[in-house]
């Protein structure tokens, strides 16, 4: 009897046991799982006003065009502006010494010292130098580039590999900058030899603070091994990518003196990268992905260095007949390009640019067919049928690409024949993603190797590195909706017909979603924005109560200061555009002139008069100029909660 008793409670413990244990099992499934469903929310976020921002950069093109057309200064300035915009690279008539000639590399530095030609060793010094944080010397920045651009000129379009059971190749994605991702690479991998082949698939700069390292490294190593490392053009080799995204400053930053001629030539060496890399004749492996049109033996024909940049498509002609008229810049527009001083510049023809265009920009989806890619604003969304099309049409198994920053740094997509890698981690912020590279040789299926960098001696816990994405993600989100504060008013005036100041969830994400365009979840994402009574009502004022743009000016309408904050970016590279020799200082009279372009060419509903105020009070020295980029730094979005951090900073 005892015994029996013994047994059914120690039955019954078990079961409690076992209850207790599905009990705290399913929570944690279920607190993982909102865990999962924030991280992915924010990377949404990152993404969608990423993209977004490169659907303002891709419109920039069609505003150079109207800009060329109605430009009004006729000075030899003008005359540099539209060549550098339009025409063919100056770098051809220029000779090396005319950069290196009176470059010195003092006896007191002490960075690394590049030997040519180049051998393995060099690769080894200079990665050794950059853990140290050094800086190469400009004279051996330029050395490298030039002999990069001689060695790249002799390359076709595509480049050929093959490997073997006992040779690997590996393709790596994005860096964007990120050194220590590269360094790991490097680390895990083995460094790029005859026995160990590697494709970088683009996008080297932008972003990361390490761009010029990075560059510097492959170039290196592709000068010691160009049968055996091979580099694509990814969308950010491209000088007016890299006016938005960062690396044309950090040059500057890093170059002061001779950060000019670094660009200069640079420019050049970007436009001689192949387009892609087939690996066996079976693998295509080309930075963004294809379209309906894709005509890989017209792409192997092109004249490629003709593309300077995606935001220079060639000048729009109507019809097939030679057009010739005169602008205002005194530049005479042909069938042929453009031509300045009685020189031809030939670019390439609409088609052949649209084809590189979607090589570089274009994303696969899920969905059949081939449609315009909307949200970044250049190349194409392409379905399965158009990859098993385009594929088959070539006698080729599988692509792989890259240009989409992926969670667990790569993803296989359209029956196993599309394979997305990432190699920059953190991309967004620090445990946003993995990176990831691809080894794969002929006949074996490709495998992955994942990774996430981290500064940290400890990871810190999950529920920890998701608040920080995700206040992150909504940091840059109220800084895109304050951007548009005037016309989301505007938008919630209109659905608020009883004039409560308050609108249903429906109204309120229906507003956020027609102004902003980011196709997000907007009511996911509204406890994290707005303040919400107990009958679910929004107080849509509430959307703007943690932040305002700082005014430089008080006296400015806030709709100037608005649309100046929101279109900064592309007026910085308007700017910039103008300022030739780098000075970052251009007349009022060009400035006041550049943004009555941009405003009728933006549709802008502006008074000149508030803006001509707003410029006058920034000539701080009353010297007839304007430091732009300081004018643009002037606008800030201030946060309510970084007020109160640095208050209670100051308090401790």
């Amino acid at each position: 009897m005892g015994c029996g008793t013994s047994s059914s409670m120690k039955d019954r413990k078990s079961e409690n046991a076992l209850k207790a244990a599905l009990i705290i099992q399913n929570w944690y499934r279920g607190y993982s799982a909102r865990l999962k469903a924030r991280h992915r929310y924010a990377l949404t976020i990152f993404q969608s006003i990423e993209y977004a921002d490169e659907q303002g950069q891709l419109q920039l093109s069609n505003f150079f065009s109207f800009m060329l057309e109605n430009y009004t200064h006729v000075r030899e300035k003008d005359r540099e502006l539209v060549t550098r915009l339009f025409g063919s690279s100056i770098q051809d008539n220029k000779d090396r010494q005319d950069y290196l000639g009176l470059i010195d590399v003092p006896d007191s530095y002490s960075g690394p010292r590049l030997q040519f030609p180049l051998t393995f060793t060099d690769i080894d010094l200079l990665i050794e130098a950059f853990k140290q944080q050094q800086i190469l010397h400009a004279y051996y920045v330029l050395e490298v580039l030039f002999e990069t651009k001689k060695v790249l000129q002799q390359m076709p379009n595509f480049t050929h590999t093959k490997t073997s059971p006992s040779k690997e190749i590996t393709i790596c994605g994005d860096l964007h900058g990120k050194l220590d991702d590269l360094f790991f690479i490097f680390y895990k991998n083995g460094l790029p030899s005859v026995s160990n082949p590697y494709v970088f698939n683009g996008d080297f700069v932008d972003r990361g603070k390490n761009s010029m390292e990075i560059l510097m490294i492959l170039f290196v190593s592709f000068l010691v091994y160009p049968n055996d490392l091979h580099l694509n053009r990814g969308n950010h080799e491209d000088f007016m990518m890299n006016m938005r995204y960062g690396f044309t400053k950090e040059i500057l930053h890093k170059y002061k003196l001779h950060g000019k001629k670094i660009l200069q030539i640079l420019e050049d060496v970007y436009t001689w990268l192949p387009i892609g890399t087939i690996i066996d004749n079976e693998v295509l492996v080309i930075h963004g992905g294809i379209s309906e049109s894709t005509d890989l033996n017209l792409l192997y024909r092109i004249e490629r260095n003709k593309m300077k940049s995606v935001l220079m498509p060639p000048i729009p002609l109507d019809g097939d007949h030679v057009r010739e008229k005169k602008n205002k810049v005194g530049t005479t527009i042909t069938a042929q390009g453009i031509r300045t001083d009685g020189s031809i510049s030939e670019q390439l023809t609409k088609h052949e640019w649209e084809q590189v265009v979607d090589i570089l920009w274009s994303d696969p989806r899920g969905k059949r067919g081939c449609y315009p890619n909307t949200s970044r604003g250049g190349g194409c969304y392409f379905g399965p049928d158009i990859t098993s099309k385009i594929l088959n049409k070539y006698q080729l198994k599988m692509l792989i690409r890259s240009h989409e920053c992926k969670p667990e740094g790569y993803e296989i997509c359209h029956d196993g024949k599309v394979i997305t890698v990432f190699s920059a981690s953190n991309y967004y912020e620090e445990g946003s993603n993995r990176g990831a590279y691809i080894r794969m040789s002929s006949g074996t299926t490709p495998r992955f190797f994942q990774y996430q960098i981290t500064k940290a001696t400890c990871l810190r816990p999950l529920y920890q590195r998701v608040n920080a994405i995700e206040s992150s993600a909504i940091r840059m989100l109220k800084e895109r909706m304050i951007s548009r504060k005037t016309d989301l008013i505007r938008a919630f005036q209109l659905q608020d017909c009883n004039k409560t100041g308050k609108l249903s969830m429906g109204q309120w994400a229906f507003s956020m979603e027609n102004i902003l365009g980011l196709n997000l979840p907007w009511r996911s994402l509204s406890s994290h924005l707005v303040t919400t009574d107990k009958n679910g009502n929004i107080d849509y004022m509430s959307t703007f109560q943690d932040l305002h743009i700082q005014k430089p000016v008080k006296e400015v309408q806030s709709s100037l200061i608005e649309t100046v904050y929101r279109y900064r970016s592309d007026l910085q590279i308007i700017f910039n555009i103008i300022d030739s020799d780098h000075s970052g200082l251009i007349s009022m009279e060009e400035f006041r002139s550049m943004w009555k372009l941009f405003k009728s060419h933006y549709s802008v509903h502006i008074d000149d008069s508030q803006f001509d105020e707003l410029a006058e009070r920034m000539d701080l020295n009353k010297d007839g100029s304007i430091d732009f980029n300081e004018f643009l730094k002037a606008f800030y979005v201030v946060h309510k909660f970084d007020k109160l951090s640095k208050s209670d900073t100051k308090l401790a």
